[in-house]
């Protein structure tokens, strides 16, 4: 088996002339997996080249592949992901992965990033204050899930109240209404990071209908799904699928 002249081109046009090592010491993973990867799963794809590279990139930070998570961090870079849309894929991460697991990856950002010669920090990009990041955190959670936020509010046990607000406050308001990523797009890093992370598939649910609300159809939830296949195994996306499909469904 050799790797498929389209699996190359692909390749190539993420990685320039980089070359694995594993080519040297496991030539026949790298070669089957290449050619699924790089091949035969894009051709499944309508997914634009700079959104499956952000939806990846969240999918890597997800997973804890910190070595992965550079490389197609270089990827994306040279394909055209901007330094503000890799930052903002790093901080959404922080709400849905948690900070202690998000640290390294904002560590390996920003030194990625400065041996590009950005200069940090990047331009600011909150939208909110203490005063108001509440009600438009609320205001976005209303927009992708609807009423159903208000009940949540006033349903919620009294000792528990205040995880409902640290969603609506923190979450949605501190992190959603940031500029540098669309509010489509940021629905899509948090559908391929939980369906990464494993275990998440009641709030995989709640972000399908998100998504559709949005306005990102089933035909972008599935193509996402299967551009994170190669990066998070079979077993996760099919559970991510099931949840597509229930949500979907007539």
């Amino acid at each position: 088996m050799a790797i498929s002249k389209e699996a190359q081109r692909n390749h190539d046009a993420l990685f320039g002339d980089h070359r694995s090592t594993l080519m040297e010491t496991d030539p026949e993973l790298v070669e089957v997996f290449d050619n699924w990867a790089f091949d035969e799963v894009l051709k499944e794809s309508a997914l634009d080249t700079r959104t499956r590279l952000m939806v990846q990139l969240a999918a890597t930070i997800a997973c804890q592949a910190l070595s992965e998570y550079r490389v197609m961090l270089g990827g994306a870079l040279n394909v055209g992901v901007t330094p503000v849309e890799v930052k903002e894929i790093v901080y959404q991460a922080v709400p849905y992965v948690g900070m202690a697991r998000v640290f390294d990856f904002l560590n390996a950002t920003n030194e990625i990033l400065q041996a590009r010669g950005v200069t940090l920090p990047l331009d600011g990009q909150s939208t909110t204050t203490t005063e108001t990041r509440f009600e438009k955190g609320l205001k976005i959670q209303r927009q992708a899930f609807g009423d159903r936020i208000d009940r949540m509010h006033e349903q919620a046990p009294g000792d528990q109240r205040h995880i409902q607000k640290f969603l609506t406050a923190n979450c949605f308001g501190d992190y959603y209404t940031r500029t540098g990523l669309d509010l489509k797009v940021r629905e899509l890093l948090t559908l391929s990071m939980l369906s990464t992370l494993g275990g998440c598939e009641s709030q995989i649910q709640g972000h399908v209908a998100a998504n559709l609300a949005v306005g990102n159809d089933r035909a972008v939830l599935v193509d996402t799904v299967t551009q994170l296949l190669p990066l998070i195994g079979y077993p996760r996306t099919l559970n991510a699928l099931r949840m597509i499909n229930e949500g979907t469904s007539p």
